[in-house]
């Protein structure tokens, strides 16, 4: 992995997130960089992720922007399947910024195809990006959280989490499991000051999705949206639960 990119420092930042760390991954296009312009929008720093630095770099000056030039960005690549990655990653943030108060996994993977067409390393890949780097993003930024006594993971998942779509077998299982995450995790941090959510989108206009047959019944900042609410608005009481966003 290079070493970090982006990094574009504060001056006096405005809204209900001023003063907060917000990790997004995914972030350098569609909906991960809808959700962290709009986390920036509230005041929130950032630190980014993905696998394209070019991208990366672009979404940093895009989230700036958002946040009025007045909030802290990091932006550096990182497979989220990769524990090596996933460690650097958390420790560059940690130790360049601070802790996170707000972590969102938003990065993801989706291929069409029929069950006895997906050789297992396309399931793999599934599993591994949508799930396992879930798990390894939380795992990582999770004790820094417990510590404050205070975090929000918010989990970006699918209505295929819920429910199933033909020709999107590993997609569907592997965000069916992000679900059951969300809720097991929910119930294991109650006590810490953390809440566990998840946002489930129907068709979002995205790169991910054109070439999938199916047409867009929103745009990322619809789902934006719902993230900042669960960041900002919702509630303590609000955890374990998935909200769907059918557009």
């Amino acid at each position: 992995m290079s070493e970090p990119g982006s990094e574009v420092r504060a001056k006096a930042a405005r809204g209900p997130l001023v003063g907060e760390l917000a990790v997004v991954t995914g972030g350098g296009r569609g909906i991960g960089r809808a959700i962290a312009c709009a986390l920036a929008g509230a005041g929130a720093d950032l630190a980014i992720c993905a696998r394209t630095q070019g991208e990366l770099d672009e979404a940093a000056q895009a989230i700036h922007e958002a946040g009025g030039g007045a909030i802290d960005v990091l932006a550096a690549r990182c497979d989220v399947s990769s524990p090596d990655d996933v460690e650097r990653f958390a420790a560059q943030v940690l130790r360049r910024v601070r802790e996170p108060r707000i972590v969102v996994n938003n990065a993801g993977t989706v291929a069409a195809g029929r069950l006895d067409e997906q050789p297992a390393a396309l399931w793999r890949e599934a599993i591994e990006i949508n799930l396992m780097g879930t798990y390894l993003i939380t795992r990582a930024f999770l004790p820094a959280m417990r510590t404050l006594r205070r975090g929000r993971v918010i989990n970006i998942a699918s209505i295929s989490g819920r429910q199933g779509t033909a020709r999107l077998t590993a997609y569907c299982a592997a965000k069916h499991a992000v679900i059951g995450l969300t809720r097991a995790l929910a119930e294991e941090v109650r006590g810490d000051g953390i809440q566990v959510n998840a946002v489930c989108p129907g068709s979002v206009d995205t790169t991910m999705l054109s070439g999938l047959g199916f047409t867009p019944a929103m745009v990322p900042d619809d789902i934006a949206r719902v993230v900042l609410f669960l960041a900002a608005e919702a509630p303590d009481a609000l955890t374990g639960a998935c909200l769907d966003v059918f557009g």
